[in-house]
């Protein structure tokens, strides 16, 4: 390392904290910059700087003046937008609406629920979501923006906008939609030439890859992308005794609603059974209201079958003999039609007997059981499992179960409710995975995903120190999600007293590798934010050389350390390789091969003080010294004696060595120092912590004035990083 650099190295022998620390780099007479790796690593909490895309506003003006019709580039009209994982028979031709039909129109009279029929693609989980869109216009007019033609200014491009893990994205496409015979293939409207639906299964196939990835899925999930709202599931057949009353709540509150029918057997999948209804398959909840039938009151709730057909044919459908006992005005208020267009009546009684699942999606979670609307706070944070540092699985897992990441949440203010005998908080967690459905062509699946939720010590309040092995094997949790289940976003609802706690979000298997977001609503103000230890590292203190200048080993130690390095008393990598070997071969409880010559390199890169490419006694005294300790660490955690420790312990014993790291430079470690295997060997233990203590101290020789920020020019940067 050069002599710049290493005398203000050389004035620190240990490494203490680092509050917030921060790189910055310049470059003279340039603009300044990191990338790649580093780049990834030292700015891994900022946001990513992307090149500007153009928007939809540019590409639509580009297209009128050069008089061309848009074409997308990113999901262009070819196999790769349609299927991944099979060929069709059949070939498909890609038409633009005025190839298919005279006189196209987006909207004709107003997007609404009638206007959505389902094609040959298995997304009737979307288009229920979609009728039900349609019945709130403030909504649907942000997923679908005004303005766009196929008569003023067409240029055949169209956007739509959809929420994506906490962001609003507009996504463009071309109007080419595949045909087979000039009809179209997947959704289309029941008017032939009306086409926003058709043009919004298009930028939702975009969004998530192809039109394939859409096949199967819950409601709820085009819900959240249409509205940014938080699910509430429930199993019909162990709902709350007023689920009317909260389904009633929901749909005046503007909430979007949808139910199914489950079956075990795969092969009666949307198979009609004898009452009109379709086994898997999901219906919109449009409506749920009460009417008087011979003199008593009835509660009704109104479905649709986005097929735009098929309905329930038992009491209170279409044609049955119930509505000849409602009057007219009664009937023009419940929007009875006798018409076979999906949508149907059926008595509340029917639907509980029927159907299987509901789920509800909150544009803001209100607290639906009550009878004021009530707005909550929202706190979001994003994160991501790691394989081998902080993938850790559930509960059952309690050697790694710790690792996960941590969420600490306060509930600051008990909720104001004058007949609620108890102080407590409400709030709701909703974690969700990312991009599963967009990376099915990779053989991605939903991961199984749950959460627990722990009181946090009084004495550690305040703290944001990420809670260990100990305390998750002496303390029960506090609430946790029902249940683990392989849906994009699972959801609950709690009341605890106000307190601190920490949030525990996983996958149920361990070494599962993956992002999330955890969101957490509450009536009253809430805090969260993920648990990080300071990035800090103890100053341990260093047995001084007089107490051990008469000691045997230091006598022995003395004497190999002359053998080998000669006159000038100074080791070079090989040299510095030879005396650890011959130390460590000394430990027959230690089972390694000993210390790779490029180990040994980097030992000499970041204890030479001078420059020389060599280190003196005293620097190997200070590294022999280091490396005894860490040893011990070694050992302690090597509990089967294979030579190796699993990359979930290296978690503590980082801990136990002085050091206090956060997630991100964990999830580095395990990638730089773990093999395939996710262990690591006592050559790379070893190493890793060599270049910890080191760079401690390297941080600590420039941050002259101790506010956890320091400066380097490209100069300084380059020969840190390229000796290190």
């Amino acid at each position: 390392m050069p002599s710049a650099i290493n005398a203000a190295v050389a004035q620190q022998t240990a490494a203490g904290s680092v509050p917030n620390a921060t790189i910055s780099t310049t470059t003279e007479g340039a603009g300044g910059g990191t990338g790649g790796i580093y780049s990834a690593i030292i700015s891994r909490n900022q946001p990513i700087i992307r090149v500007k895309e153009k928007t939809y506003e540019e590409l639509h003006k580009k297209c009128l003046e050069k008089n061309i019709l848009y074409e997308d580039p990113d999901f262009p009209p070819n196999e790769s937008s349609l299927f991944y994982s099979q060929k069709i028979p059949i070939k498909f031709e890609w038409k633009r609406p005025r190839e298919i039909c005279e006189n196209p129109r987006f909207i004709i009279g107003g997007a609404n629920r009638t206007d959505i029929c389902q094609g040959e693609l298995g997304d009737c989980w979307f288009l229920a979501a979609i009728a039900c869109l349609t019945l709130n216009k403030k909504l649907l007019c942000r997923v679908i923006p005004h303005d766009q033609s196929f008569i003023q200014n067409y240029a055949g491009i169209f956007h739509f906008q959809f929420w994506r893990y906490g962001d609003w994205v507009d996504v463009i496409i071309d109007d080419c939609l595949p045909t087979y015979n000039n009809q179209l293939v997947f959704t289309k409207s029941s008017q032939r030439n009306e086409f926003w639906s058709a043009l919004l299964e298009k930028a939702y196939a975009k969004l998530h890859g192809s039109y394939e990835a859409l096949k199967g899925g819950n409601t709820t999930e085009a819900m959240e992308d249409f509205t940014g709202g938080v699910t509430e599931f429930y199993e019909i057949k162990d709902a709350p005794k007023d689920i009317y009353k909260i389904m009633k709540h929901a749909i005046d509150r503007g909430s979007l609603m949808a139910s199914s029918i489950d079956t075990i057997v795969p092969m009666q999948y949307e198979t009609r059974m004898s009452c009109g209804l379709v086994k898997g398959h999901a219906y919109s909840v449009t409506a749920v209201e009460e009417t008087t039938f011979k003199g008593e009151k009835i509660r009704l709730v109104r479905l649709r079958n986005p097929w735009g057909q098929v309905e329930w044919n038992g009491p209170w459908s279409d044609k049955s003999e119930e509505w000849n006992f409602i009057n007219e005005t009664e009937k023009i208020r419940l929007q009875h039609k006798i018409v076979e267009d999906g949508e149907f009546w059926i008595s509340f009684e029917d639907f509980m007997r029927h159907f299987t699942k509901l789920e509800i999606c909150n544009l803001t979670p209100d607290t639906l059981e009550a009878d004021k609307l009530q707005t909550w706070t929202v706190s979001v944070n994003e994160g991501r499992w790691v394989r081998g540092c902080s993938a850790g699985g559930c509960r059952n897992y309690p050697d790694t179960f710790w690792t996960n990441p941590q969420y600490r949440l306060k509930l600051l203010e008990e909720d104001d409710d004058p007949e609620d005998e108890e102080v407590v908080c409400s709030f709701l967690v909703a974690l969700m995975q990312k991009n599963r459905r967009k990376e099915r062509k990779l053989g991605a699946n939903l991961y199984t995903i749950g959460f627990a939720i722990y009181e946090v010590p009084k004495e550690m309040h305040g703290t944001k120190h990420h809670l260990q092995k100990d305390f998750f094997l002496y303390n029960a949790s506090k609430a946790r999600s029902k249940t683990y289940i392989n849906m994009r976003e699972i959801s609950e609802r709690f009341r605890l007293p106000p307190s601190e706690y920490v949030v525990i979000p996983s996958t149920y298997e361990p070494h599962q590798e993956g992002e999330f977001i955890l969101r957490v609503f509450s009536e009253k103000r809430n805090l969260s934010e993920e648990a990080e230890n300071m990035i800090e590292a103890e100053r341990p203190s260093r047995p001084s050389a007089k107490a051990r200048e008469g000691s045997e080993e230091e006598k022995q130690f003395r004497n190999i350390f002359r053998q080998i390095a000669g006159d000038d008393m100074e080791i070079n990598a090989e040299e510095l390789r030879n005396v650890l070997n011959n130390v460590v071969k000394k430990h027959k409880d230690l089972k390694t091969e000993g210390f790779e010559l490029e180990s040994c390199r980097s030992m000499i890169a970041l204890m030479d003080t001078d420059g020389s490419g060599k280190i003196n006694f005293d620097e190997f005294r200070h590294l022999w010294d280091k490396i005894k300790s860490w040893q011990k660490i070694f050992k302690r955690y090597d509990t089967d004696h294979s030579g190796t420790i699993n990359s979930y312990e290296m978690r503590n014993a980082v801990n136990d060595a002085g050091f206090r790291l956060n997630n991100q430079l964990y999830d580095i470690i395990t990638m730089r120092y773990a093999d395939k295997n996710m262990n690591i060997d006592f050559d790379s233990f070893i190493c890793c912590f060599v270049r910890l203590d080191a760079m401690f101290r390297a941080f600590h020789a420039f941050d002259k004035d101790g506010d956890g920020i320091i400066k380097l020019n490209v100069l300084e940067w380059l020969q840190l990083t390229m000796y290190a």
